[in-house]
């Protein structure tokens, strides 16, 4: 095999550990995204000024009355995003997790996915690529392999067409571009008091 030459093909056991540790990296840049853009909006803001003229009363300290409630939304925003995305998800019948490998054994990449909302659908759970491998196509390569999964998936499942389903940060502008880029259009998302945190994007084919 080519030393340049990217695959995708199914997890082993004893990579699981790493496959972990590249979540957990890949994952830092997504809550950072999103406690500034959840902590930004109008609503978070006012509920921030709310908390420190509260503490206020109780602490001695200004400083500490206008920091803490800053640090302790970042923490739990934190670890609500890594708990979604930081980690493996469980088994949900549809095989892999799978990795992108440059070479043989040069592990650069992850999918997993799940059954989407809808017949003959399916939706992204993580895709992640490790920093050092970043714009060089792995995340185009696990992208048009999740779509083939999707169309093989809505075959057996016999929905009328495939349907891919794709979460992405909002701020993330490079996996923006590669979605776009590949047809996708954001189709909902979640977020906290009308204001979107994470968009879905869905392409059909």
């Amino acid at each position: 095999m080519a030393p340049n030459h990217l695959s995708v093909r199914q997890m082993r056991e004893e990579e699981k550990a790493l496959i972990v540790e590249l979540l957990k990296d890949g994952v830092k840049d997504t809550e950072n995204r999103v406690a500034l853009h959840a902590l930004t909006r109008p609503p978070a803001l006012l509920l921030l000024a709310a908390a420190s003229s509260g503490l206020r009363f109780v602490l001695a300290s200004f400083a500490l009355a206008l920091l803490l409630p800053v640090a302790l939304a970042v923490a739990a925003l934190k670890l609500m995003v890594r708990m979604r995305w930081g980690s493996l998800p469980s088994d949900s019948g549809l095989g892999g997790p799978w990795v992108a490998v440059w070479g043989t054994d040069d592990v650069c990449g992850v999918l997993a996915l799940r059954p989407g909302p809808s017949r003959g659908s399916l939706s992204v759970a993580r895709l992640a690529v490790a920093r050092w491998h970043r714009r060089r196509g792995v995340g185009t390569k696990l992208l048009a392999f999740a779509e083939a999964q999707a169309r093989a998936w809505a075959r057996q499942a016999g929905g009328p067409r495939a349907k891919l389903i794709v979460p992405a940060p909002v701020g993330a502008r490079g996996a923006t571009a590669l979605l776009e880029g590949r047809g996708y259009h954001p189709e909902g998302g979640w977020g906290w008091m009308g204001h979107t945190f994470v968009r879905e994007f869905m392409k059909e084919f």
